[in-house]
């Protein structure tokens, strides 16, 4: 018998994990369809017989105890579910997608950069459609879960704010918790905000996508500035909680170091924070200042990015790009500042006080785990019988 080559082996291991793992998530993404389609499906029985009957909010109770009579407990029925799923189908007729009207949209600009990032296998699933002379954006439902549509739904959004959040929860992969503190932060109205160059230093349509990297202000609401004595420490904290500082900074940044000495014959040419993103493929150096914005910081990164761009990037980099972070700035003297910089600079504020009623709103209530918790069981059991056949 011949002898398994270990490199062999392990190639053939990895590939069926990842063909398991692809599998694995097709079943949970066709299932995630599934519930909601039945959801929709009840919602808008519910809607079609009192429209017909004349019935009042009664009958939902009724239902509720009648179903949980039939099919128990657990089965995800309870009369708040169901009230949620009259909500969902009132809300998204076109069911399983969402027209949003293209009118009704604040910036354009967002959209295309936030559709423009979505992963290849998706990215054809927002469309453009004609209806009655009007220009409509097609959004695919499925794309987030029934806890993170519900979720949307109890909150005072704008379509084109709750349209935002839907393709972003999709594209970043975040949980209802995280969903719920971006809506919280009001990441909608800061992203893309940041004071920048980015138009003057780098060719378009690039400049547009790296217009919406930054946002304005970043919530940095896990530092803890009592501790903070000086910015090595505030840059400390940051390292420590890398997870939560990535986060905040959006998906694609990755942490390349801290302190990082960038020229061999200047030994003060130390940036704080090195990062590189990895769908725009170059780096991010990032300054961080416990003050009010200076115009001398940004003379001083723009000496560092050209630095980066001279001793760290590599031919096939694109551009590097610098970020100061303030606690405070003048948004007069940064536009004055920059409009002397050669290298792509932007900056912004960012806020360590998280608001308490963000963070409360953001916990799910008890009801709201006890339906969580009826629907996660009634999912597994029908993901284990589907397995079975």
């Amino acid at each position: 018998m011949k002898e398994i080559s270990v490199n062999t082996y392990k190639e053939w291991r990895n590939e069926i994990i990842l063909s398991i793992r692809k599998m694995r998530m097709k079943a949970v993404m066709q299932l995630n369809a599934s519930n909601l389609a039945h959801y929709f499906s009840l919602g808008r029985e519910i809607i079609r017989k009192q429209e017909e009957q004349g019935w009042g909010t009664g009958v939902i109770k009724m239902l509720s105890e009648d179903l949980i009579r039939e099919f128990g407990n657990d089965s995800g029925y309870s009369e708040r579910n169901l009230r949620s799923m009259k909500r969902f189908a009132e809300s998204y007729p076109d069911f399983p997608f969402w027209q949003v009207p293209l009118a009704k949209i604040r910036d354009k600009s967002i959209w295309q950069a936030t559709l423009a990032e979505l992963p290849q296998a998706s990215a054809n699933m927002p469309a453009l459609l004609e209806k009655a002379g009007e220009q409509f954006m097609q959004l695919p439902l499925a794309q987030i879960t029934w806890y993170h549509h519900i979720s949307l739904l109890s909150k005072n959004l704008s379509d084109d704010e709750r349209a935002f959040y839907i393709i972003k929860t999709a594209q970043e992969g975040w949980s209802r918790d995280i969903m719920l503190l971006q809506v919280d932060s009001d990441l909608y109205h800061r992203q893309g905000t940041a004071i920048n160059n980015f138009h003057t230093t780098l060719p378009a349509p690039d400049s547009d996508l790296v217009v919406q990297m930054f946002k304005d202000p970043y919530n940095l609401g896990f530092v803890d500035m009592s501790t903070v004595k000086r910015e090595t420490d505030f840059e400390n904290q940051l390292v420590r909680k890398i997870t939560e500082f990535l986060t905040e900074m959006g998906r694609g940044f990755a942490y390349v170091g801290h302190q990082v000495h960038l020229d061999p014959e200047d030994d003060e040419a130390i940036i704080d924070l090195l990062m590189y993103h990895l769908k725009q493929h170059r780096y991010v150096g990032i300054e961080l200042k416990t003050t009010e914005f200076k115009p001398e910081y940004v003379s001083k990164l723009n000496y560092y990015v050209s630095l980066i761009d001279d001793f760290i990037k590599t031919p096939e980099d694109n551009p590097s790009i610098g970020l100061l972070l303030c606690r405070t700035k003048s948004e007069k003297k940064v536009r004055y500042t920059l409009r002397g910089m050669t290298q792509p600079l932007g900056v912004s504020e960012y806020e360590t006080q998280r608001i308490a009623d963000s963070i409360r709103s953001s916990i799910p209530t008890i009801e709201e785990i006890e339906n969580e918790t009826e629907t996660s069981t009634k999912d597994n059991s029908e993901l284990s019988d589907n397995s079975t056949k």
